[in-house]
């Protein structure tokens, strides 16, 4: 009877010191994380270039006639063949007549001409209320990983492929949106930074102007303020590939703000630090200038997020279906609880001794959202999640798909990346997997601003009544 062999033992045992020692190489020192830093973001910059043009720009890739009219434009093809032939003042594409393929901004002029010539009963342009400012989506969450980014991406990437202008905000200092936008930023100077920096500096400028009155000395107003009042929106928001996107990048230096931000709180504590962001999106006049504003936030309940949390309308905040994530994201609403809860509290004491009526803050409306989901795996687990949620969570599910993973490679989102390199069922189930998340966030939006319209018009006819 032939003996059984012993079973190998774990690779964890019987590990030598000596050997272990000879494979830890030279102390490392402070100036070696400047190399490892410099060589990551050689590698980044290549890795990020790869779905950009051979000039090194990043340029949005053409839309076939297929894509049009499947998913841009509700026209029948051959419809639309049809009116390109009637109307030759039309963009035509590029390509033979069974093969033409547009530019966006092409897309875009087709889409304009339907609206004012076609069928009045198709949506050829998103609902949006004449009159009213563009709605502010924060996308946020402490816990890293949890699909943040590319929601926000995707987001901005659908709602201006449904004809929507778009502005993206990215602050986070890693800067992966601005990448995926393919924005450059230089410094600290070029991201919301500034923005910040003039919302204080104005504060104290209206400080001084009372203690001016008052016959007291004025603040002083530092070099970073005084060049932080020139400072205006045109100066920090860029144009990206996509022709109705536009950008405010991030870099390493914004996270500065989150050192500057207390100091400036510290010198000036009647500054509501938490409305710097709002009042550069008012002030500047940004909220008229685009339809949806997208706020990228880091994975931190820093001052930037509260600052993008306090400006927005609409909160999503991605997770995945997981215990641990799950459990980060429940204490994440207690965070925001005790946060603007403590803001609510120190606020309202102070205007009720002035006499002042009391602050609130609100959002239209707030929805989580289960990102990277494997039916296979994670159904059970969802469905918990979904139960202890309740109306908090968004009812699709954002199923994980190899498009995502391979679109995201070449540093793409998924609707710019090319279908004819895919399986046509792959790039279809890819992509559905996000318009759906689109169709859901669209629904709160358009529903956000039909009862902000419907409201605006009840106080209109009541104060007509008024002056009747």
């Amino acid at each position: 009877m032939s003996r059984k062999t012993d079973q190998p033992v774990p690779p964890y045992f019987n590990l030598d010191p000596e050997t272990a020692a000879a494979k830890l190489g030279d102390p490392i020192d402070t100036a070696r994380f400047a190399k490892a830093a410099a060589f990551a973001a050689k590698g980044r910059d290549d890795l990020a270039k790869r779905g950009y043009s051979p000039d090194g720009q990043k340029r949005l890739r053409k839309f076939s006639v297929w894509e049009i009219c499947r998913y841009l434009i509700p026209v029948n093809a051959a419809h639309l063949r049809r009116v390109l032939k009637a109307n030759p003042d039309l963009p035509q594409g590029e390509g033979s007549a069974g093969a033409k393929w547009f530019t966006l901004e092409e897309v875009l002029s087709l889409r304009n001409h339907f609206a004012e010539e076609g069928v009045a009963s198709k949506e050829y342009k998103p609902y949006r209320p004449d009159g009213l400012p563009a709605k502010v989506v924060a996308v946020a969450n402490f816990k890293g990983g949890v699909g943040k980014t590319s929601t926000a991406a995707h987001l901005a990437m659908s709602a201006a492929l449904d004809g929507y202008r778009v502005l993206v905000i990215d602050l986070d200092s890693q800067g992966s949106m601005t990448s995926i936008m393919g924005g450059s930023v230089e410094d600290e100077w070029s991201t919301v930074f500034p923005l910040l920096a003039k919302d204080y500096a104005l504060h104290v400028q209206r400080e001084n102007g009372v203690r001016e009155a008052q016959g007291q000395a004025p603040l002083p107003l530092d070099e970073t303020l005084t060049e932080a009042l020139q400072v205006t929106a045109k100066d920090v928001i860029q144009p990206t590939h996509w022709p109705n996107i536009d950008l405010i990048g991030a870099q390493l230096n914004l996270y500065w703000a989150e050192f500057q931000v207390p100091v400036w709180r510290m010198s000036q504590r009647n500054w509501p630090l938490w409305d710097a962001l709002t009042g550069f999106l008012e002030n500047e006049d940004v909220l008229n200038q685009y339809d949806i504003i997208l706020l990228d936030t880091p994975p931190a309940l820093g001052y930037l997020t509260i600052n993008a949390l306090a400006a927005s309308d609409i909160l999503l905040v991605p997770l995945g279906a997981s215990f641990l994530e799950f459990d980060s994201t429940g204490r994440f609403f207690d965070m925001l609880y005790s946060t603007f809860a403590s803001i609510e509290e120190g606020e309202n004491a102070a205007r009720r001794r002035a006499g002042l009526p009391e602050m609130k803050f609100e959002w239209d409306v707030v929805r989580a959202l289960i990102t990277r989901f494997d039916a296979a795996q994670q159904t059970d687990l969802a469905n918990v999640i979904q139960a202890y949620l309740g109306d908090f969570m968004n009812a699709y599910r954002q199923d994980y798909t190899a498009l995502v993973g391979q679109a995201g490679e070449q540093v793409n989102g998924i609707y710019e990346a090319d279908y004819r390199d895919f399986n046509r069922e792959t790039y279809v189930r890819g992509r559905e997997a996000f318009d759906r998340t689109y169709a859901e966030f669209k629904e709160l939006l358009i529903g956000a601003w039909w009862r902000d319209s419907q409201m605006a018009e009840a106080e209109q006819k009541e104060q007509d009544n008024g002056e009747a």
